[in-house]
């Protein structure tokens, strides 16, 4: 693929205007690591910078005969510019928009993008680390593009369907996303898992939902994980997915979501991982009690309903895999939780990884991704 880095007004200033809301990486030091990304993906970025409209319009449409894929920040103009919205939508380039702060958490005025319709993806509030997933997100895209269908009315009630090139009927791997419950992590994070797992000869269901805020949000993504299960059914004929064969796999707070949605979904699912899993919140640590209390509200009046390990018997065969270098989620909460499981009589296994952190669990490039794959096949 050939990439444009594209970045908007003011970015020149990275590094110097507002660290606290921006951070301390310049331009130059986000170009370099784009580059690098691309490189390792297999993939050639060029960069461009621009404080006018007219330019970035024109190098959009430059990059029509020379360009597989854009990655832009068009910032202050995302919110008023439909001309490079038009651009966009024009060349027919996949896009993905990219904010470093998160923009629904700041003025109301920067909340709303008139250019992100015409983006293929939108990545927000995850600082200079968003570049590099969306050019992920594009090598992914390119490398096995899904089918989105809705599972519900709301914009996050979508899913990413992908199905083997082999003929079915075909295992589904339903994968729901982490990122704790909050509205900058979407289901790109998944992106790698699906195109792997997929390659592997199961369909892959990558499922959006509703994420805090609101405060007390949980009845709403517990409700959402466990619709995209049960919506397998209604599109099950159309794809020739095979409902006897569906594994739940959610990534931290997402193996929460999933715990849930394997117990109480209409599909039994025939087994559920966890990679990485919250699955012990009321034992995790002073540093989630922020999180966990937004997402719960109320304090944890409602802990019991929402934890995993109170829970049980889940009623399912469980897979926890966790690496022993994950310094985001203590281990300890994959090994708390397949005990406890052991105990209230169920199928259940732990995986510990000797060398994997807390996003190696969900990157094919990682070294225990093999043991996570089987993992994910197996159930």
């Amino acid at each position: 693929m050939r990439i444009l880095l594209l970045n908007g007004p003011n970015l020149n200033l990275l590094g110097r205007r507002a660290p606290e809301v921006y951070g301390s990486a310049t331009l130059d030091d986000v170009a370099e690591q784009c580059r690098a990304r691309a490189a390792l993906l297999g993939h050639r970025l060029e960069s461009l910078q621009s404080n006018h409209e007219g330019e970035l319009i024109d190098a959009i449409h430059a990059a029509r005969d020379t360009t597989d894929g854009i990655v832009f920040n068009p910032g202050a103009f995302s919110h008023t510019s439909y001309a490079l919205h038009d651009a966009i939508e024009a060349v027919e380039i996949p896009t993905v928009e990219i904010h470093i702060s998160n923009v629904r958490e700041r003025e109301p005025w920067r909340r709303i993008s008139v250019t992100e319709p015409a983006c293929a993806h939108q990545i927000f509030g995850r600082g200079v680390t968003g570049y590099l997933d969306a050019i992920s997100h594009l090598h992914y895209l390119r490398a096995h593009p899904p089918l989105t269908l809705p599972y519900g009315p709301h914009p996050d009630q979508v899913a990413d369907l992908r199905l083997p090139d082999a003929p079915g009927p075909h295992p589904v791997a339903v994968l729901v996303h982490g990122g704790g419950w909050t509205d900058p992590y979407t289901r790109d994070l998944m992106d790698g898992a699906a195109v792997d797992l997929t390659g592997r000869g199961t369909a892959t269901w990558n499922i959006e939902y509703r994420r805090i805020p609101p405060v007390g949000g949980w009845r709403d993504s517990i409700a959402d994980v466990t619709a995209a299960v049960d919506a397998l059914s209604s599109i099950s004929g159309d794809h020739c997915l095979d409902l006897d064969r569906v594994t739940v796999i959610g990534h931290s707070a997402g193996a929460q979501l999933a715990f849930f949605a394997a117990k109480a979904a209409s599909v039994r699912p025939a087994g559920f991982v966890s990679l990485a899993g919250m699955l012990d919140l009321g034992n995790i640590g002073s540093g989630f009690d922020q999180l966990i209390s937004t997402f719960l509200g109320d304090e944890h009046i409602h802990l019991p309903m929402v934890d995993p390990i109170r829970a049980l018997p889940g009623g399912v065969p469980t897979v926890a895999l966790h690496g022993r270098r994950d310094r985001s989620v203590p281990p300890d909460q994959s090994r708390r939780f397949v005990e406890a499981a052991r105990a209230a009589g169920e199928r259940s296994c732990l995986v510990e990884l000797t060398d994997a952190d807390h996003m190696d669990v969900i990157s094919p490039r990682a070294a225990g991704w093999e043991d996570v794959a089987r993992a994910c096949l197996g159930c």
